[in-house]
């Protein structure tokens, strides 16, 4: 050994560390990490699944829809909030929706036109109309205003492009009639879709709303995706559907809202929520 060449010996030292790692790091920890998650966390381990009548029906960790083959709101069920994580609630494609509060303009879809694997162009909705969409139609599920500050009534971002003479409503494609008629003197056009409006100057609406009967997390993804909670504020707000539905006193649906609500992580951080699964289906064991 000790006449081989100094790069030899430095190389064979480099291979015996690469092994020595491997073993540690790549057998022996995860089997130690494994063994004692399945000794003492073994639900979680093993990740949380709840079972009914001896199926798997789902993870208390992880959120899902609860929708008919069309995707529409099955009515006797509390509704999750949304999900970006792929097609949604997709473990493999957590993630959120990585736009900003500066993204308010939609992309229009142009009529006739197609997409880059020949789809018909379906164009993009900004997070702004993403939230006001949700909104009205959570509103329209529960029985109560939709109205969000920043959104039209028809439920797209109220936003105008403002230019030397015109202003152009940007997210209402024609013939729609724009929220409002006039702005600072110009008459309010409804937008051309494929028309470039980058030009003008962007110029976002609050409008009169005072008061917001849609909660937050109705209308906006967690960042993964996966939520299995809703705040107690959206699930009250679903309790008068969900008991007239069901033919059940709204008293306990709201008694089982409470037992299936976890506190403030360790008494102080974040805020008390709702799993959705599980508050499901102690409704359907009744």
């Amino acid at each position: 050994m000790d006449r081989m060449p100094s790069w030899i010996r430095q190389h064979l030292a480099a291979l015996r560390a690469l092994l020595v790692l491997t073993v540690v790091t790549g057998v022996i920890y995860p089997l130690a990490a494994t063994g004692v998650a399945q000794a003492l966390f073994n639900d979680h381990a093993n990740g949380s699944i709840i079972e009914q009548d001896g199926k798997a029906v789902g993870s208390s960790l992880i959120g899902q829809s609860f929708t008919d083959a069309g995707g529409n709101p099955v009515r006797k069920y509390f509704q999750s909030r949304p999900s970006a994580a792929g097609d949604g609630y997709d473990p493999t494609s957590t993630s959120a929706s990585n736009l900003g509060p500066e993204d308010v303009i939609d992309t229009l879809p142009v009529p006739g036109a197609k997409d880059e694997e020949g789809n018909p162009d379906e164009g993009k909705q900004s997070l702004l109309t993403q939230v006001c969409a949700r909104s009205k139609t959570a509103g329209e599920l529960e029985g109560v205003s939709g109205a969000r500050p920043y959104c039209t009534a028809d439920g797209v971002g109220a936003v105008l492009k403002v230019f030397p003479g015109r202003a152009v409503s940007v997210n209402q494609a024609c013939p729609a009639t724009p929220f409002i008629p006039t702005y600072q003197g110009l008459k309010v056009e409804c937008a051309q879709p494929g028309e470039d409006y980058a030009a003008g100057r962007t110029v976002p609406v609050r409008g009169d709303v005072r008061t917001v009967q849609v909660p937050a997390d109705a209308v906006t993804a967690s960042g993964s995706g996966l939520d299995p909670h809703i705040s107690v504020a959206y699930a009250e707000l679903q309790a008068p559907r969900v008991a007239k539905e069901r033919g059940l006193p709204l008293d306990r649906v709201r008694t089982l809202i409470g037992e299936h609500t976890t506190g403030r992580a360790l008494g102080f951080m974040g805020e008390p929520a709702v799993n959705v699964l599980e508050l499901n289906l102690a409704l359907d064991r009744g």
